[in-house]
């Protein structure tokens, strides 16, 4: 099938070169989740051009031009997009962080958002069979796949995979999962590190050490953590001069 009439707010082949294994990940996932019913997907990937000239454009998605696909699958795929999370992938970095049952720090890593969890969690799994070769359990969400549990068999890690129990509604902490959640609560306390200012990951990973470093040292001298202001100057800004 010949290749529609490009737009000037269609990806070039480099653009897409960065965005297309965000996408075909995405893709992948659904299928392992059975997803898509088993059937082949309809629509080229690419097609995200077509949410691209919506948003350039600000048109309707009804007034998409026809040879774009049919405005309702162009929006179905961008409603599963937002709803999933990929379009926070595309852009911006992502932590990962490895700790031990009791919420200390053991490894850090910053990657771009695009970084599937896999390839980071094989990043930290052999960083932390390096640092701290007596480990030989690990939990890891199930964001994570098989083959990052066979990469920890190679290491002499036994890893589970924590889940959700079935029936399960609302908010419930998921076992062993909320350890990392919590110590994610206490690196938030540190202003730097609730956006990612730094230019290098690098830099970046440094920060949560740094953090990490003043909670560890406050707890072994008893020390709260002191909040992001001084409450006995929190009313002097309405002390008239």
């Amino acid at each position: 099938m010949p290749r529609r009439r490009p737009y000037p707010s269609d990806l070039s082949d480099a653009r897409w070169e960065l965005i297309e294994p965000v996408l075909s990940a995405w893709r992948f996932e659904r299928r392992g989740r059975a997803l898509d019913f088993g059937r082949p997907p309809e629509r080229d990937l690419r097609d995200m051009d077509a949410t691209l000239y919506v948003d350039r454009t600000g048109v309707q998605w009804r007034y998409l031009p026809r040879d774009f696909p049919h405005w309702n699958t162009v929006y179905g795929y961008f409603a599963r997009w937002q709803q999933e999370g990929v379009f926070a992938q595309l852009v911006g970095r992502k932590r990962s962080i490895v700790t031990d049952t009791t919420g200390l720090l053991l490894a850090a890593l910053v990657t771009a958002a695009s970084v599937q969890d896999s390839i980071a969690g094989t990043q930290l799994l052999d960083q932390v069979a390096a640092e701290h070769p007596r480990i030989r359990k690990v939990w890891v969400d199930d964001g994570y796949r098989q083959r990052l549990v066979e990469h920890a068999v190679s290491l002499g890690i036994d890893m589970e995979i924590t889940q959700r129990l079935p029936g399960t509604r609302g908010f419930t902490p998921i076992p062993k999962r909320w350890v990392v959640e919590r110590t994610y609560g206490w690196l938030m306390l540190h202003r730097r590190l609730a956006r990612d200012y730094e230019t290098l990951p690098a830099r970046s990973e440094a920060m949560v050490h740094i953090a990490m470093t003043d909670l560890t040292v406050r707890r072994l001298t008893g020390e709260n953590t002191s909040s992001w202001h001084d409450p006995t100057q929190e009313h002097q800004s309405l002390i008239p001069r």
